[in-house]
């Protein structure tokens, strides 16, 4: 775990790799247990039976599920020490670009790509990579925006 403990500490880290998370599965639970949450109850995250026999011959996660899990993530590979709130200020660009099959691994790959100097702290992008275990392309990429206020 990198913990960052001031605003130079952050700032000297922008451009770099802060490190891989541990890997996380995607069970059928975790996906009925998110699409309770949403309402997105399509057949081809919640009926098994109806998947097998659709495009990807067993049920996916929501690509939405998999974004939720960035801070899942980031809690596991990084941390901002001080009293100081840490605010999600959007997303610059997300790509699901491999479907995530029910029962894989999931873990995040992630990296510090700017940071910038805001009235009241920082403002960094971090980029996320989701690999599934096994397959070539990643799950998801995404950069996150994140606002760090000081206290």
């Amino acid at each position: 775990m990198r913990v960052f403990n001031n605003s130079e500490e952050v700032a000297s880290a922008a451009g770099t790799e802060l490190g891989v998370s541990e890997w996380i599965a995607i069970s059928q639970d975790r996906i009925d247990l998110f699409a309770e949450a949403t309402g997105d109850h399509q057949w081809i995250h919640v009926d098994p039976e109806k998947a097998a026999n659709g495009p990807f011959g067993k049920t996916i996660a929501h690509g939405y599920l998999t974004l939720s899990l960035l801070p899942f993530f980031g809690a596991h590979v990084f941390a901002f020490a001080g009293e100081g709130a840490r605010v999600n200020y959007g997303i610059n660009k997300v790509r699901f670009v491999s479907p995530v099959l029910v029962d894989s691994k999931l873990r995040a790959r992630i990296e510090l790509i700017e940071v910038t100097d805001i009235p009241k702290g920082q403002r960094a992008i971090l980029r996320y990579t989701i690999e599934i275990d096994g397959v070539d392309k990643p799950a998801c990429v995404a950069e996150s925006v994140v606002l760090l206020l000081a206290s």
